[in-house]
């Protein structure tokens, strides 16, 4: 053997003792830091809703039959008061948008009637434009809102589409007019 190929292999084996330590210390490091980015997403989530629902004492989720591992999804919160009235329900939605799937959270009346707020969690939308749907003033055309206006104005709604974006904002619709449908059909 030469000396260049017994230079080869030692270089290849600190390459490969490296990249093995590296792969022991991610492995190490990617269940506590997964548990911690659950619970700070559970908290944040925790904050959007009392934010939309700031009159709310509780959010009780409302979930899903558990799957054959035990699982179950939540599929949204009703929001109560004090005394344990329904005085709203809250929700988390992903809809497909332009770039990318967009999550939206949103709240709506325990009577169905009106829209409480919306939020926009995240998105991959244009930057400068479809990213818009994150503004102030598109967010809060869907404060107090009636259910029955939640379409955007080019179809007779009272969403104003955001300009050259209307991709995204109507995305943004679809989700809190399906999710609304949906927990409606839910409750009845």
């Amino acid at each position: 053997m030469t000396e260049s190929n017994k230079d080869t292999i030692v270089v290849i084996g600190k390459l490969v003792l490296v990249s093995m330590f590296a792969a022991l210390l991610l492995g190490l490091t990617f269940i506590p830091t997964s548990e911690q980015l659950e619970q700070n997403m559970i908290a944040a989530q925790k904050e959007i809703l009392s934010e939309l629902v700031p009159e709310a004492q509780n959010f009780e989720p409302v979930e899903e039959a558990e799957d054959a591992e035990g699982q179950s999804n939540i599929l949204y919160y009703r929001a109560v008061d004090g005394s344990g009235n329904i005085i709203a329900y809250a929700f988390f939605k992903e809809q497909s948008g332009s770039q990318g799937p967009i999550v939206v959270a949103g709240a709506v009346d325990s009577s169905f009637s009106n829209v409480l707020g919306m939020d926009v969690l995240s998105h991959e939308e244009t930057p400068g434009l479809g990213s818009k749907i994150t503004s102030t003033d598109f967010r809060s055309q869907f404060e107090d809102v009636p259910v029955s206006q939640l379409e955007l104005s080019s179809s007779g709604g009272s969403i104003d589409a955001i300009t050259g974006a209307s991709i995204s904002s109507k995305a943004v619709v679809d989700a809190m007019d399906s999710k609304i449908e949906e927990i409606e059909d839910a409750e009845a």
